[in-house]
């Protein structure tokens, strides 16, 4: 009987520990589920804003860069001012303020892979654009910048535009693609003349590829709404060439 009796709490000690073992492998595939669940939300977050830029910018594929957006018309004249800042290399982190917004030339960082910024992204927000001191030395290696201020970045559509402009420049081996479209934001500076929410700019050398102190510009176009047109033509007459280093990447 005694024998009988052991035999009998054995088996419900082995039942009991049976059902613990069982309920611990549920556990942990709940627990390894709900961990894929939350991987593939990770990456499926990640993914959808590339997809959704491709997706859209699919309208933009067999578009030249002239017909995006609206016509020149909306821009204004080109206006200049002489320029000065040529390597004028300033310690990485240094605040300087530009008295012009947004600047076209002026004192600048200088720092490998940071100022200037690396000519493979073409497009920006405002939270991974880089600092305005990096930027200008951007423009000193002659590239174009197109500015837009915070009613371009609240337009859907314009959005869209600047990303199709800012594909149109994707040869990194070519440097008539030096070009960056990034935000201008009211902690920059002052805000574009009344009715303008875009501005080009770029530090000439004075033309024709000379780089004389003397005759180095800063060009600046502002405009009421994008416009590859316009920025075709300005970049045509200033173009990486005509700057005061346009050999440097």
């Amino acid at each position: 009987m005694a024998k009988a009796a052991k035999s009998d709490r054995q088996k419900v000690i082995d039942d009991i520990k049976k059902k613990q073992k069982g309920a611990e492998k549920r556990r942990g595939m709940m627990i390894v589920g709900v961990c894929v669940v939350i991987a593939l939300l990770i990456v499926g977050a990640a993914a959808y804003r590339p997809v959704k830029d491709w997706w859209e910018l699919r309208q933009f594929n067999d578009v030249d860069l002239a017909s995006i957006g609206a016509p020149a018309s909306v821009c204004g004249d080109i206006e200049k001012k002489n320029a000065e800042g040529e390597s004028d290399h300033r310690t990485t982190g240094e605040q300087i303020t530009y008295d012009d917004a947004p600047p076209a030339f002026g004192p600048h960082w200088n720092e490998g892979g940071v100022a200037p910024a690396p000519i493979d992204k073409r497009f920006y927000s405002v939270d991974d654009r880089p600092e305005l001191e990096a930027l200008v030395h951007n423009l000193e290696h002659g590239y174009t910048i197109l500015w837009y201020d915070e009613t371009i970045a609240d337009d859907a559509e314009a959005m869209d535009q600047l990303q199709g402009l800012a594909s149109k420049f994707t040869d990194n081996d070519n440097f008539r693609n030096k070009f960056k479209a990034v935000p201008w934001t009211s902690e920059d500076g002052d805000p574009f003349p009344d009715g303008q929410h875009v501005a080009f700019t770029h530090w000439s050398a004075g033309g024709n590829g000379e780089t004389d102190t003397k005759k180095q510009v800063g060009a600046f176009q502002y405009c009421s709404g994008v416009s590859g047109d316009a920025l075709s033509s300005f970049m045509d007459e200033y173009p990486y060439t005509d700057s005061p280093e346009p050999n440097a990447m």
